[in-house]
This record gives structure tokens, sequence and C-alpha cells, in this order.
């Protein structure tokens, strides 16, 4: 019996969230996994630092721990990264693969929304590739030939600069307070953002809506813009939520968590997961473009994400990795890095959108969002 009530809850709350992403059990039992050949690993690496370079697109060093990402494959490979458009969004990815295809400047590797895996699916934009790890991935994570692979999930939150704002609000109807006048903000615009886009999503679930009706959320955000309470700067880093800005931020948790940090000693955050409500989760894919600069960097790049080292950083930024079944069965989780995770109570019903209600979804608000919010 685990003597840490709190690893407990996470390892439970893993297995349920993911059982029901999956529709399938996940078998975690170690030394069953494929490994991959060393002397393909082998063949990978010397092709890679061949290449000698390697372009990603849209990360943010404080997204995810995507900074300590980086800079360990550097690190380890000596393969320099080029971190393009850092502030951008999930549809200004997949229009850098379009716009700069035939270039050595072409994105290798995407970090986007599975609404916008989805996207780069149908218009043939992906290459397959499996990694190593790939079995200890939950099926409801991947697409079957390996087009995409989640890398890490979160929950939507709200977070509030408490040393601007008192009284932070900790459901989706205290939002609408008058004391909250022009202090709301999202991560971008859910018609390209991921993050905003699934604020929509958490704030429907909030407000009689389903995983097959995110209307209630577009009216909801309609009513926040109509008493003025929506800021419309698109908060896509801790800057405006710590300058007091933009002081209540709805945001991905592992995100609202990391800039909690990063304020200590500037400003003070406060991370709430909405209460009342179910909370919405979901989770952001790698894929590689059919027609990337340096493929190989880029799988490269891939087996380093979902391997132990990688999968354990993305924890490390409060971001759950896809593998976090996996490394959990296998005590790779230190009780120091547990102790440093959310509590797992709100978590306890989370489940993810299939791809069908998220572009049905997707489909409504691009109707929806211009006519009702009008920002």
């Amino acid at each position: 019996m685990p003597t840490n009530p709190r690893l407990l809850g996470r390892r439970d709350y893993t297995k349920l969230g993911l059982a029901v992403a999956a529709g399938a059990a996940l078998a975690t039992m170690p030394g069953i996994r494929p490994a991959r050949a060393a002397s393909d690993m082998d063949a990978l690496i010397a092709a890679a630092k061949k290449e000698g370079k390697l372009n990603v697109i849209t990360l943010p060093r404080d997204w995810a721990n995507y900074g300590a990402l980086m800079d360990g494959f550097t690190a380890k490979y000596g393969i320099a990264i080029d971190d393009a458009n850092p502030d951008g969004s999930s549809a200004q990815e997949l229009q850098a693969v379009r716009s700069l295809k035939g270039q050595d400047r072409a994105p290798d590797a995407l970090d986007i929304g599975p609404s916008f895996a989805s996207i780069g699916v149908k218009q043939n934009l992906f290459t397959p590739y499996k990694v190593a790890t790939w079995a200890t991935i939950p099926d409801g994570m991947k697409e079957a030939d390996g087009l995409w692979v989640a890398d890490y999930f979160g929950v939507v939150s709200i977070a509030t600069n408490t040393t601007v704002v008192k009284n932070a609000p900790r459901t989706w109807a205290d939002l609408k307070k008058p004391e909250y006048k022009g202090m709301v903000a999202l991560n971008g615009s859910p018609l390209g953002a991921g993050a905003a886009f699934a604020a929509v999503f958490a704030a429907s679930l909030g407000n009689g809506g389903s995983y097959d009706d995110i209307e209630p959320g577009v009216a909801y955000f309609g009513e926040l813009a109509k008493v003025g309470n929506m800021n419309p700067a698109a908060a896509t880093g801790p800057a405006l939520l710590v300058s007091g800005q933009a002081p209540i931020v709805i945001n991905w948790d592992y995100l609202s968590l990391g800039y909690r940090d990063m304020a200590k000693g500037k400003a003070d955050i406060t991370v709430v997961v909405p209460e009342g409500s179910t909370p919405y989760g979901s989770f952001y894919c790698q894929a590689i473009p059919a027609d990337a600069a340096h493929p190989n960097a880029a799988k490269l790049w891939q087996e380093y994400l979902y391997s132990d080292e990688g999968q354990l950083l993305f924890l490390a930024g409060y971001a759950h990795p896809a593998r976090y079944a996996d490394l959990a069965s296998r005590n790779l989780i230190s009780a120091d890095l547990a102790s440093k995770l959310p509590p797992a109570a709100p978590y306890a019903n989370v489940k993810f959108a299939t791809q069908e209600q998220v572009a049905k979804a997707q489909k409504s608000l691009a109707e929806l969002w211009p006519k009702m919010v009008k920002i």
C-alpha cells in the first residue's frame, strides 16, 4: 500500500482517465515494451547529428517545461534547436508547414491540439513515425499509423494574481461578478489556440453543455464580454498575469502552476480548477511534417520526448506525460517530484473528448464565436 496518498490518487486518476480515453486497458508490464534495437538508435542518432539542426515552432520555454526539454536534447545530442514563433498557435503551426514547404527553415516537429492534428491528417501534412516506447502510450492518445501521438495533457484552470485581485474567483459563475470587470483573459483566440478552445469547452461543461455541445460555452463568454469582464489581450505567457494587466487568466493547469512558481517574489498567483463543474482535459500532439527539413532530427526529438527522461521533464513542468501510468508502475516518479504535484481530487472525473466531438465543436465555435462574443 503506498504511503503517499497524493501519489496514489494520481495513479488512480490516470488509470481512470486513460482508460476512458483509450477505451481499453493499457498494458504497462515492465519488460514487454518493444525496445528499439541499439543499432537502429545509433543509426538514427548519427543521421540526426549529420543534419545538425532541429526546427521546432511555437514552443514557449515556459510551456510544459519545454525550455528544459530543448536544453536537454541539445546537451545530449549536440543538435541545435531553432524555435520559431514561440508564442504562436496551433493554426499557425499548420500554416507554417504549408507555406515553408521545401525550405530549410520548414518545421521539423509540431506540438498541436488534437483538433488541429486531425486537420493535418486530412490534409496529408504529416509523415508517420512510432517511437520506441509506442506500446506504453494509451491507444486513445495516438493515431494508429503514427501520424500523431499525444505527449502530455492537462485540465483547464483559473489563475488569479491575488496581489491585484484579493478575492480570487473559484467558479464559472464567479467570473461574471462586477468586481472582475476587464480582468478575464484567454490564452489567445479560441479559433486558433488550443488552450483557448479548451477554455470554451470547459465553460460549456460548467454551464449546461456537454462534449457534444459547445454552444453554452460560447454563450457564456458572450455574457462575459457583454458585462465587460473579458480582457481582449492574448495571455500567451506569464507577463500579463504576473504584471496584473490581465490578472485573471483561463488556461491549462500546467501553465498556470508554472507561472505561479515563476511569479514568486513578484506576485502571488492562485490556481484552481473551476469548482462545481466537470473539469475539461485534453492533450497536445507531436507530429512530424511530411516535408520536414530535418526528418531524422525530428524522429530523434520524438524519441527524446517519449523517453523516461523526457516524460519526467514534462511532469516536472506540471504537465501529465502520456506515459504517466508506465512511469508510475515502474516507480520512476520520485517522492520529491510527486509532492510538488497538485491534489488529485479535481481530476477524478476528467475524460477526453473524441476526435469527432472536437471536430464538431470546432465547427460550431467557428460559426458562433464571431456572432456571440465579438472579441
